[in-house]
Order: C-alpha cells, then sequence, then structure tokens
C-alpha cells in the first residue's frame, strides 16, 4: 500500500460542514451536530487499531463499527482509508515542523530556546495513553512502511532539526557546521524522545514523573537545565580544541 502524499484529507480541521453521513436515500444530507465528535470517534478508534493491528490488517468497516459510525463517514471525512491513516499518523503529535518558531528566533537566549523545543516535544506528553498509542503507530509504520514515514522525515524531521543546528551554532558561535554539531542537536532532542519510547518503562518504575501535565512541565524544566550542561560541555570542548592547535602551531 502507498499512500499518496498529494492527497488531500481533511487534516486538522474540518474542512466541510458536519452532515449525516449515512443518509443515502439521495435526499439532500442534513447536518449534524455531532459531527466533530462523529470525526474524532473515527480517529480514536483508528489509531487503536492501526496501532495493534497494523495498515494492511484493518478495515474501514471494522474502524467504523468501533466508532459507531457508517462506514460511508471515512469517505465523507477522510476520502478513503488512506486518508484516515494519514490523520492518525498526523494529527495528534503534529509536525515538528511546526514547533520550529517556538526555539529558533535570533534574539532567543539559549534558555529560551530550549524552553520552546523542550515544551514543544513534551506537549504531546500530556495527553495522556493517546500519545503511546501514537508512538506504537509510529514504530509499526517503520516496521511495515506506506511511506509517511519517509514523508515525514523529509518535510517535517529534516527542517526542524536544520533550525535546532542553526540556532546551537548561533549560541556557540560557530560558522560552519560540522559532524559534532550535529551530534549535539540529536542528543537534545533524544533527550526529550525518551520519554516517549520508554513511556511504558517509566510508567512501571516511577510513573508520577509523567502522570499530570505537572509532571510533564517540570520534567520540561530539567531537560532544558541538562541540554545547556550539553551546550556547555561542547563549547569547552571547542574552546580546548582551539586552545591545543594554537599550542601545536606554536612549537613548530
Amino acid at each position: 500500500m502507498s499512500v499518496n502524499p498529494d492527497k488531500k484529507s481533511a487534516s486538522r480541521r474540518i474542512l466541510r460542514p458536519a452532515v449525516d453521513a449515512e443518509h443515502s436515500d439521495g435526499e439532500p444530507r442534513k447536518q449534524r451536530s455531532d459531527g466533530v465528535e462523529a470525526r474524532e470517534r473515527l480517529l480514536n478508534m483508528a489509531l487503536r487499531l492501526f496501532a495493534e493491528n497494523g495498515y494492511t490488517k484493518t478495515s474501514t468497516r471494522e474502524i467504523a463499527q468501533a466508532a459507531g459510525v457508517n462506514v460511508a463517514a471515512i469517505s465523507y471525512y477522510f476520502g478513503d482509508k488512506a486518508g484516515l491513516y494519514r490523520a492518525v499518523f498526523t494529527e495528534p503529535l503534529g509536525s515538528p515542523r511546526d514547533d520550529i518558531p517556538l526555539y529558533d528566533p535570533p534574539d532567543f537566549t539559549l534558555r529560551q530556546s530550549l524552553e520552546g523545543l523542550f515544551a514543544s516535544i513534551l506537549k504531546p506528553m500530556k495527553q495522556g495513553d493517546l500519545v503511546q498509542l501514537c508512538t506504537r503507530l509510529h514504530f509499526r509504520e517503520m516496521l511495515e512502511p506506506t511511506g509517511l514515514w519517509a514523508e515525514e522525515i523529509d518535510n517535517g524531521i529534516k527542517p526542524a532539526h536544520a533550525a535546532l543546528v542553526a540556532t546551537l551554532c548561533r549560541h556557540l558561535a560557530v560558522t560552519k557546521t560540522d559532524d559534532d554539531i550535529h551530534r549535539l542537536a540529536f542528543s537534545i532532542v533524544g533527550l526529550g524522545l525518551q520519554l516517549f519510547i520508554c513511556g511504558d518503562v517509566i510508567n512501571a518504575i516511577r510513573p508520577k514523573l509523567i502522570d499530570t501535565p505537572a509532571a510533564i512541565d517540570q520534567w520540561a524544566g530539567r531537560l532544558v537545565h541538562y541540554a545547556e550542561a550539553m551546550v556547555a560541555v561542547e563549547a569547552a570542548r571547542r574552546a580546548g580544541s582551539g586552545t591545543t592547535k594554537l599550542l601545536k602551531k606554536k612549537k613548530t
């Protein structure tokens, strides 16, 4: 199966009025007050089923039945199964590209940039069990690719990484990006991603660390401090390397 990246699904918002998707006798469809709720039920049920069974082993009829709506509602809100899968994959967590303005303004201090970065990374963690299903779905997409993960890397992750690299270069006064700047950027982001990857482990060992929005905010604050230390170490390493090179030149 290949999910068409150009297909315009009803992503992030309802693009048309909510109507009765079950009406099929040729009469004009009537608007419904529960259109938003029906779409949300479809997203929630599809997320759970896609995460548990994968794309190919999950049918639209199964999703519609679990959501308590007619299967025609999937066609109405999302176009088809691929459109529903795209919405499920992209909507709950959003795209890293959307969060770039939270940490890349040139007038930000390092701390302000890191605060914006970790606030954006950890915000989905406040959605509770939903985020674990999203993480599971992303892992399944890596193992059973439909094309959306590669698209997310190109359109979301790469631009966000480039913005963070530029931010680090600015604060470290580095004029030319090198491998160590990339290593630092990946390592800093990894501090936040560990909560998604290790969520089940954290819940088993120390659940209170991530069981409330306030706990997530506190963790984000700590990650800012840890990341500041990582940047400071890199700055000291670079300063030491520069001193060493200068001494070597003097000896020769």
